[in-house]
């Protein structure tokens, strides 16, 4: 890969270590040590994850505009400027606005990276994609641990970890990013896609098999709240806790060779991709919804891991061969939306449920809604079947 690819990984890799010392622990951290209930810090991660949604658009909208270094050096100093005040005071009321702010921030940087390295390295075509999601995985499987240990220390350190890692950020962006020769206009954001829909029949497919998908991360994302909690309730330390989220990261990323014969035999076949992956996303929060010791939290990761690994893949892929021609960045766009919405409903519905019911009968609900996703995902490709319109293969 070129040097400019190397440079934009280990800016994905250092930007994901610094966001893991929060994400993994804030459900924890407003419930166990600011004595709030689960739906209030759901509904705190909602804002969160909404502010998100409006940076991920802004950030397209300042890449096709003043290109990607300014673009991300903006959310970097968003970022800053959020944790510094994190460090100083983040008792309620901070905390809830500033992790706002921090979702907001984060927002603008991810779209830029993305079109950054699809940029500087055209013809790596899907590797250059592979290559930033990678360095997610690695960041998330170290993060994480580093973040439990952290914690484990005093919790209160957690915001000047994250600080840390986002001023090393912020040089790496200063010194390497700004001699980067990047072409907006190579990138076309959601927001420049307003040329209108001529043919329905695929669109109206991405929008029902979306449905299944926002499902899915509606309840995936209990990991990081519900689920984190119930683990911490039984007897699980921070620790601990975010060493599943370590094996989680490193099993995305040493796991490909185990998944690859499976990949290669549905190559042409993602309806079965994704109803496979579902049904191994259903099984680890069954099996999590009995956990009460860290051996089980683990089983249960693990089951998750590989679910993901052959689901989350498959969505995007859908929607690039139902893409027309020109319209690829406005179907991505969609699915992107559809995760979003997920994250934003999933903590505060999972709160709910879980300060109604308990976390057990909660997960059982939840995971009942999972299933759900099975029907759409089956009926998607009947208006492609009506229309006969046939999917582009990649």
């Amino acid at each position: 890969m070129p040097r400019k690819v190397w440079l934009l990984i280990i800016g994905m890799f250092v930007n994901v270590i610094g966001n893991s010392f929060l994400w993994p622990l804030n459900t924890i951290y407003m419930h166990d040590y600011l004595g709030k209930t689960l739906s209030v810090a759901g509904l705190v991660l909602m804002a969160n994850a909404g502010a998100g949604v409006v940076g991920n658009l802004l950030g397209g909208f300042f890449f096709d505009k003043i290109g990607g270094y300014k673009s991300i050096m903006a959310g970097i100093l968003i970022s800053i400027a959020a944790l510094i005040g994190l460090v100083i005071d983040h008792s309620w009321g901070p905390y809830v606005v500033l992790l706002t702010v921090l979702g907001f921030s984060g927002g603008i940087i991810f779209p830029s990276f993305y079109a950054m390295v699809g940029t500087v390295w055209p013809e790596g075509g899907r590797r250059s994609f592979n290559s930033i999601y990678l360095a997610q995985n690695v960041g998330v499987a170290i993060g994480p641990a580093l973040a439990g240990f952290v914690a484990s220390v005093n919790i209160d350190f957690i915001f000047t970890a994250n600080l840390a890692f986002y001023v090393l950020f912020f040089f790496i962006a200063f010194f390497f990013y700004k001699q980067m020769s990047i072409d907006p206009e190579v990138h076309t954001s959601i927001l420049k896609e307003n040329t209108g829909i001529k043919k329905k029949a695929p669109f109206i497919a991405l929008l029902i098999v979306m449905i299944g998908y926002l499902l899915t991360w509606l309840v995936y994302s209990q990991w990081a709240t519900t689920i984190s909690t119930h683990a911490t309730s039984v007897g699980v330390t921070l620790t601990q806790y975010s060493f599943i989220w370590t094996i989680n990261g490193l099993l995305i990323v040493v796991g490909q060779p185990f998944i690859k014969p499976i990949i290669t035999r549905l190559e042409n076949k993602v309806k079965t991709q994704i109803l496979l992956g579902l049904s191994i996303l259903l099984v680890s929060f069954f099996v999590v919804s009995f956990a009460n010791t860290f051996n089980v939290f683990i089983i249960a990761m693990i089951i998750l891991t590989f679910g993901e690994m052959i689901a989350w893949p498959a969505f995007p892929t859908l929607a690039d061969q139902l893409a027309p021609r020109g319209k690829e960045g406005f179907y991505q766009g969609i699915v992107n939306s559809a995760a979003t919405v997920g994250k934003m409903i999933g903590p505060i519905a999972g709160g709910i449920l879980a300060d109604l019911y308990g976390v057990q009968i909660a997960l059982w609900i939840l995971t009942g809604l999972m299933s759900l996703a099975v029907i759409p995902t089956l009926l998607y490709d009947v208006p492609l079947k009506r229309s006969g319109y046939v999917p582009k293969s990649r």
